[in-house]
């Protein structure tokens, strides 16, 4: 059972004492949940995390909404550097391509006609999940994490801006928290935050007697998984073609579009 309610966990301060139960945690790392003007002595530059206000919205919804776009170019064009498989396909397809039409120029165009075909399907994918997302969770944070007793949304502030999000799900049924929609303004990248989201999520789980963290990312760039890994999370799976609400999962789509899909876990207590 799961005593402390979402209200309570989110109004706690992170103080330094209470880090060490919490994986992924330092003393030195502090990040506020009051408001700075109840944080006296806390530097202009220090980053509040407070939970979701329906004041938020719009900008929780830019954040999550820019930061899946960047998963377009990096689908298309970064995550075939993991693609032994389709790299030898793309370049079989361009052998034949000489073979049938004996065309030096062709041939040479083939590659990129496909890396345009795949930044295409990446698109038209992607573009798909965001409109799915942004009509679900997304849609109304209220009902989907702030009001089901187990679950949480929060916003990283900085500068009475909000630069972060990141939710926490409860599922009863393996007795874990999932970490969600967790993003980070690609203009306040570096500072730490998104850790100082992962770090609430965490205490939000202890805090609640969850025996596990989950999260499960399809995130190309490897900071991403470095960032779970430091937190404690370790990879329990991975799924080479995995498939996002609105494929149509046609020919051509499996052709073109490929992302991976990795799950972390991260064990609090015996279950």
């Amino acid at each position: 059972m799961h005593y402390s309610s979402p209200k309570m966990v989110c109004e706690t301060k992170i103080v330094a004492d209470e880090h060490d139960a919490i994986p992924g945690t330092k003393k030195e790392s502090m990040m506020w949940s009051s408001p700075p003007a109840e944080a006296k002595g806390v530097r202009k530059d220090a980053v509040f995390i407070r939970e979701f206000e329906c004041g938020d919205q719009e900008e929780v919804r830019r954040i999550f909404y820019e930061g899946i776009m960047e998963r377009i170019p990096n689908t298309a064009f970064r995550a075939i550097r993991q693609q032994p498989k389709t790299q030898f396909l793309y370049a079989l397809l361009t052998v034949m391509c000489f073979f049938v039409t004996k065309s030096v120029t062709l041939t040479c165009c083939a590659p990129l006609v496909l890396m345009g075909a795949r930044y295409y399907y990446s698109r038209t994918v992607i573009h798909s999940y965001l409109d799915c997302a942004l009509h679900t969770d997304m849609a109304d944070i209220e009902a989907y994490y702030m009001t089901p007793a187990g679950s949480c949304f929060w916003v990283a502030v900085l500068d009475g801006r909000v630069v972060g999000i990141v939710a926490a799900q409860g599922r009863e049924d393996d007795d874990a928290v999932e970490l969600r929609r967790m993003s980070v303004d690609s203009r306040y990248r570096g500072k730490g935050i998104a850790k100082a989201l992962g770090r609430r999520v965490l205490e939000f789980a202890v805090r609640n007697n969850y025996a596990a963290v989950v999260l499960g990312t399809t995130a190309v760039k490897l900071a991403a998984h470095k960032l779970y890994e430091s937190l404690g999370f370790r990879r329990t799976g991975q799924s080479e073609d995995h498939t996002l609400p609105g494929m149509s999962r046609s020919p051509l789509e499996r052709l073109f579009f490929q992302i991976r899909h990795s799950r972390y876990r991260l064990q609090l207590r015996e279950e």
